[in-house]
């Protein structure tokens, strides 16, 4: 009887249950490891933000996940890694509120699956991890949204500054949701500024995006602040190497991505910025019986934004090479597409289409998007057929 870790529950790893489901694997105790209770679906966390969907519409629950695979869970955090001796140090978590508790077991593994995500780099900016909000992980980010949402309701006269910082499409995104639900929360008084190193929004993406979101968000009277980069956070201003000064009461956090340290502390190879290199079999480069999957993962020959629709994508994939390298089978390289449709919602029930050199906005796409994310999520519902 082998022992596989599977730490995290990111989408690569709940596709993977999924298809344990479907055909588990011979003489294999399987784990998985997951800080949280409940794991966020990327595609319908937005509209969550903005109020559309309930939290249990946009979460997986991975304890009842498990238990209809038959695999057993734990509540924990990883927070080390001995690769000679195949061993995890896993620290045990409070569910109330996923707080550490200080307790740590090692857990011994013949195979191990990665699947943990990223965070926002904020710790780059002098003054970001103490006054910023990071969208990740999660149910912090979530739980102090909704702090945040009470308050500039319970005073509506005020003239709230809320700052986002990020550009890309996650931090797009975040500021048409959360105006959208402040909007309709009748907060008429909150100003929102986005602020972005870049010269253009959303540069992964074609002009016609670009250019689309641009004037979208200027519609809204969200602030846009191109071309600047915030240097230092205070308590109450984004202060940026421009020498701009940006009053704010929130600012979320929503920059380039971040990996924890103990991946390369413990030996996997990595990339610049922390995250493991995998092969086109999502093997480590360094270490065959380590597998990694999501944002946590770099392919090597095939380097692709962090995105959600790519972790989904490699769900069965990672499946199948486990399952191969255990049963000392050949294993089949995966090559991730290099264009892919991005759904982005706007906040009013609209959504964005971007693929390749191509863009539309319509109600139309917003409709295709909530029954494609409905769909997905509907998968994990022991009761579905």
């Amino acid at each position: 009887m082998k022992q596989l870790l599977l730490i995290g529950g990111g989408h690569s790893q709940v596709i993977f249950l999924k298809q344990w489901v479907k055909t588990p694997l011979p003489n294999l105790r399987v784990i998985l490891i997951s800080n949280v209770v409940y794991t966020p679906y990327s595609g319908m966390l937005p509209g969550h933000v903005a109020g559309f969907y309930r939290y249990d519409e946009t979460h997986i629950n991975l304890p009842r996940l498990c238990g209809w695979a038959g695999v057993e869970f734990r509540l924990g955090e990883a927070v080390g890694l001995d690769l000679a001796q195949k061993q995890v140090l896993v620290r045990s978590v409070h569910a109330p509120n996923i707080a550490p508790d200080g307790q740590a077991e090692t857990l011994a593994f013949d195979c191990l699956s990665l699947d943990i995500g990223s965070t926002p780099a904020a710790n780059q900016v002098r003054g970001a991890a103490q006054y910023g909000v990071p969208v990740k992980p999660v149910p912090q980010f979530l739980t102090r949204w909704e702090q945040i949402l009470e308050q500039i309701q319970g005073d509506g006269g005020r003239d709230w500054q809320v700052a986002i910082v990020g550009g890309g499409a996650g931090g797009v995104e975040l500021a048409f949701n959360l105006q959208g639900r402040v909007k309709a929360a009748g907060a008429g008084g909150c100003r929102f500024h986005l602020v972005h190193g870049g010269q253009r929004l959303m540069g992964g993406h074609n002009s016609w995006v670009s250019q689309r979101v641009t004037q979208l968000l200027g519609a809204r009277q969200v602030q846009l602040h191109l071309g600047e980069r915030v240097g230092e956070v205070t308590g109450d201003e984004l202060r940026c190497d421009s020498g701009l000064r940006i009053a704010y009461d929130f600012v979320f956090w929503v920059t380039q991505a971040s990996a924890p340290s103990w991946l390369r502390d413990g030996g996997l190879a990595t990339d610049g910025a922390g995250f493991m290199l995998v092969g086109d079999t999502l093997q480590s480069v360094s270490h065959p019986f380590v597998f990694g999957a999501g944002d946590i993962a770099t392919m090597v020959n095939y380097p692709r934004p962090k995105a959600g629709v790519l972790a989904v994508r490699q769900g069965r994939p990672l499946f199948e090479n486990v399952g191969r390298w255990l049963g000392e089978r050949p294993l089949k390289p995966f090559r991730p597409q290099r264009h892919y449709l991005a759904l982005l919602g706007t906040g009013d029930y609209c959504a964005i289409a971007s693929w390749g050199p191509l863009g539309w906005h319509h109600p139309l796409l917003w409709r295709w998007k909530d029954y494609i994310d409905r769909q997905f999520m509907a998968q994990f519902i022991p009761d579905s057929p």
